[in-house]
Parts: structure tokens; C-alpha cells; sequence
């Protein structure tokens, strides 16, 4: 983006968002306009960092500013915009001027509202994948490939620091690439981090996973469908994830990093992405019929997602229940839910037989090879293979809030926590989160600790605090639920 006074817009025939061109002597790069009254003088053009390292020009220097055409991509988006299908050669250019900086946050935004509006058919799906996958890097491990991926919604859920070393243990590769937090309190790339490093290019990824047949890796510096990582920006504050853009994302990752087998967790129920079962069971078929498509052996496995998944909330403390899960200390849910999963890959892979996958992936976590192999793969990602739960540091800050009444815990609210988690600072504070004591249907006394908040920062903790008195993510009941009539 380019700042320029209004006065020299007006002469220039331009608008805020318009394309110009803006030239050196040697350089020449397209922009987006935008004007003020005040913060420049007529003649006086502002170049932002970005820009600036394209241009080279010194301060002071002279550029030449002009009209430049629109891309053909916002013709195609203002089509997708009236209700009408785009072809594979129109995804190819959006997501090609998507990548080259070429479309503005509005027309962004224009593009994913229109397929929020409009929905997708499943030709346009697949359409789009390829498209999203084209933009970016393809590795080619050369071998089998297994993934695995949640579509989120449900705090807590640590659940691949499990599943990749479980099943890199049984000898097949899985390279699993995550994202960093968006909304959540942390993403899988954020609790890894807490033990290893998650940067690597996609020639450090082949080698660290051809090694340990796994890895917990960042796919943000790995050039794997950068499209979407676009995408997500502006879905963020839009707060929408339209349903074909998420299935393309998902799949472009997965088609980008070479993965033949892929199990998808698609969590269910009150505070989750997906309320209904019977939901839940479209969004599989929908998954299994584009893996179809593009040749990949694709499960679902439907999860319970009413609740977080363990006790912990946030990087250091989702890393340390990981750990000690793997050493065989971890909570029911956790380990439930990991080698359920775990289990569909290994019978993907003939090395579980058909209904005896979960069975497999308890008794390699339960023996001790799921730890052996996760210190290896923390080893090769350049982190301490011997490091302990104990050693994991979290926010010092804490509190604790209790019960105010005896009774059983009806309700966990996954908003609630996350929001909670989030204003005491994580995931960007690695050390902040929430610990919670108790879960639905466990009896508790008053004044026992329903669950505690750490933060690094004391003024972080102290707006958790509040919001957490607000919100009350923890709901108490007795035996006794109504008194009719009351007086």
C-alpha cells in the first residue's frame, strides 16, 4: 500500500483502494492507494516497509505515481458474488493474484462472504483445492505418507503430540504440519514449540521426518498452499468459515504435504464447531468424498467435543499433560481420544488389523515406544529429548477459583475457557492458560478448586480473573434442579 495526499488523488482520477503503479528509475511494483488530509503534504508519497524493500528508494527520493488496470481475478470475484460458479482457470487467477498481494482485504473479504452466501458444489470444492495447492510448495517424501488434522473448536486438544509419536512408532511417516492459533488458546504449533523448534523449510521438513518417521512442524514457513493462510486473516475478524473454503483448506495442506492417509477429527457437540451428530456426519461424508476425488485414503473419526479435551489449557500447560501422558500419567479423555485416532491410521496403514488399531496404539503408548519416539523427534527438531514435565515452566501469576456450592459439574463452556485462556494471555505467552480440577458429571464440595489461571503478567491475570467471574465456565448444580412453586 501506497499513502498519498487526497489533493494529488483527486488529480490523478483515484479512490482509496484503487491500483496504481508506482516506479523508480530501476524498479516498478503494483500498489493499493489510500489518501490523507494530513499526515502527507501534496507531492509526498508514503511507502510501506513491505513495498519500500521492493523499490529501494531513499527518502527523499523520487517515484512516479499512476492508474494501474484492476486484476482480472476481482472480475471473477464479482462473478462468484452474483451467485454464479467459477471455473478452474478463475480459482487459479484469484488465488494467483491472492498470493501476489494483487487483491485488497475488502476484495478478500468480498470473495469468502460470496462463497459464505452462495455455498460451493462439491466440482467447485475440488476446483479450488487445486487451485489453493498450485499457489505454494508440494513435498514428495517418496514413501506412504499419513496426516492427520482436527477442524478445531474444542480447547485443549493436544491430542497429535500423541498420535504422530504412537504412530511414527509402528514405522509409518507422519509428517504432521499445524497451524498456529487463531481464535484457540493454542494451536498444535504452539504446544510444540514449548519442547522443540516448528520452523523448517520444506528440504529440513523431509529430512528431520525421513529420520524419526514423524514430526510437529509449523506449515507457515514451509510455502505449503500460502493462499490460505491469507484466507484466515480476513476470515478471523469476519468471524465466518464458510463450508467449501474449509474443506479446500484443509485438503491443500494435506495434498501439499504429500499425505495418501488422512484421518479427520471432527469434533461434536454444545460449544464445538459442530453442535449435531447427524451434522457431523455430512461434514464426513462431504471430507470422504473430496479425498476421493484427489485419490487419498480418507477417514473420519467423529469425537466428543462438548468439553476440552484433558485438563489443560494453553501451550506449557497442554505441553506438560502431553508428556505426561506419554509417560502413562494422562487423563482419560486425552488418551481416549489419541489412540482412537491413532488407531484409524494404523489399520490405513495393515500395520493394526481391521477393529484392532486402538487396541495397537494403547499398548505402544502404554509400553513406552510412543515416549522413546517422541524424545527422538524433540531431538531432531532441536529440542531437550529429556525434558520432564516438571521442567516445563508456566505462569507464575495464578488464582484459583473454587466452588461456591456442593454439588455435580453439569457444564464445561469451550467458549468460555478458551476467552478465559486467551485473556490471561496465551498463546502468544507461552506459560499462560488454565488448569481445570473437574469436568462434567464429577461431584464436587464448596470451596473445592474447580480450576486455576496462570499468566505471566500480573495485569493479565487480573483481567482472566474478571472475565472469568463474568462468564462462569464451570456450572454447578445439585440434585435438585427446580422447586415448584417457588416462593
Amino acid at each position: 500500500m501506497i499513502l498519498i495526499h487526497i489533493r494529488d488523488a483527486q488529480e490523478l482520477g483515484a479512490l482509496a483502494h484503487d491500483w496504481v503503479r508506482i516506479s523508480t528509475r530501476t524498479q516498478k511494483a503494483i500498489a493499493f492507494l489510500d489518501t490523507t488530509e494530513s499526515y502527507l503534504k501534496p507531492g509526498e508519497v508514503g511507502i510501506f516497509e513491505e513495498l519500500h524493500g521492493v523499490l529501494k528508494v531513499k527518502e527523499g527520493g523520487k517515484v512516479s505515481v499512476s492508474l494501474a488496470k484492476p486484476p482480472e481475478s476481482v472480475k471473477y470475484i464479482q462473478k462468484q458474488i452474483k451467485g454464479h460458479p467459477l471455473s478452474r482457470e478463475e480459482y487459479s487467477v484469484i488465488m494467483k493474484d491472492l498470493v501476489d498481494r494483487r487483491l485488497s482485504e475488502v476484495q478478500i473479504a468480498a470473495f469468502l462472504l460470496a462463497e459464505e452466501f452462495h455455498g460451493l458444489t462439491m466440482d467447485q470444492i475440488e476446483n479450488l483445492t487445486k487451485a489453493m495447492v498450485e499457489t505454494g510448495t508440494v513435498i514428495d517424501f517418496e514413501r506412504p505418507c499419513f496426516d492427520k488434522h482436527s477442524i478445531g473448536g474444542v480447547p485443549g486438544n493436544k491430542v497429535s503430540l500423541l498420535i504422530v509419536p504412537i504412530v511414527a512408532a509402528a514405522g509409518l511417516l507422519i509428517p504432521k504440519t499445524s497451524s498456529r492459533a487463531i481464535t484457540s488458546a493454542s494451536g498444535t504449533a504452539d504446544t510444540m514449540e514449548v519442547l522443540a523448534n516448528v520452523e523448517f523449510d520444506s528440504e529440513e521438513l523431509k529430512r528431520v521426518a525421513l529420520k524419526t518417521s514423524g514430526a510437529i512442524v509449523w506449515g507457515g514457513k514451509l510455502g505449503i498452499a500460502p493462499a490460505d493462510d491469507l484466507l484466515i486473516r480476513i476470515e478471523h475478524p469476519l468471524e465466518i468459515d464458510p463450508f467449501g473454503q474449509m474443506l479446500a483448506s484443509i485438503l491443500s495442506k494435506k495434498l501439499s504435504v504429500g499425505a495418501d492417509h488422512v484421518v479427520i477429527d471432527i469434533p461434536v457437540g454444545e460449544g464445538a464447531k459442530v453442535v449435531q451428530v447427524e451434522e457431523a456426519q455430512k461434514v464426513a461424508k462431504s471430507f470422504v468424498e473430496l479425498g476421493e476425488r484427489f485419490k487419498i485414503h480418507l477417514q473420519c473419526g467423529i469425537t466428543y467435543g462438548g468439553q476440552p479435551v484433558g485438563h489443560a489449557i494453553g501451550p506449557a500447560l497442554e505441553a506438560r499433560e502431553a508428556l505426561l501422558a506419554l509417560q502413562g500419567q494422562g487423563p482419560a479423555s486425552l488418551v481416549e481420544k489419541s489412540t482412537a485416532l491413532a488407531g484409524i491410521l494404523l489399520e490405513m496403514g495393515f500395520v493394526a488389523q481391521p477393529g484392532l488399531g486402538k487396541e495397537m496404539a494403547k499398548e505402544i503408548l502404554t509400553s513406552g515406544k510412543a515416549m522413546k519416539k517422541m524424545q527422538e523427534i524433540i531431538e531432531v527438531q532441536g529440542g531437550n529429548p529429556n525434558i520432564n514435565p516438571d521442567d516445563i515452566n508456566v505462569g507464575q501469576h495464578a488464582i484459583a477459583l473454587r466452588a461456591s456450592c456442593d454439588g455435580f459439574v453439569t457444564k464445561v463452556d469451550n467458549n468460555a475457557i478458551t476467552a478465559i485462556a486467551r485473556a490471561a494471555g496465551a498463546p502468544r505467552e507461552k506459560g499462560a492458560g488454565l488448569a481445570l480440577k473437574w469436568k462434567r458429571g464429577n461431584k464436587v464440595k464448596k470451596d473445592d478448586v474447580l480450576f486455576k489461571i496462570h499468566a505471566q503478567r500480573a495485569s493479565k491475570l487480573t483481567a482472566a480473573h474478571k472475565l472469568a467471574l463474568q462468564m462462569k465456565p464451570v456450572t454447578i448444580e445439585g440434585m435438585l434442579l427446580h422447586k415448584i412453586p417457588e416462593f
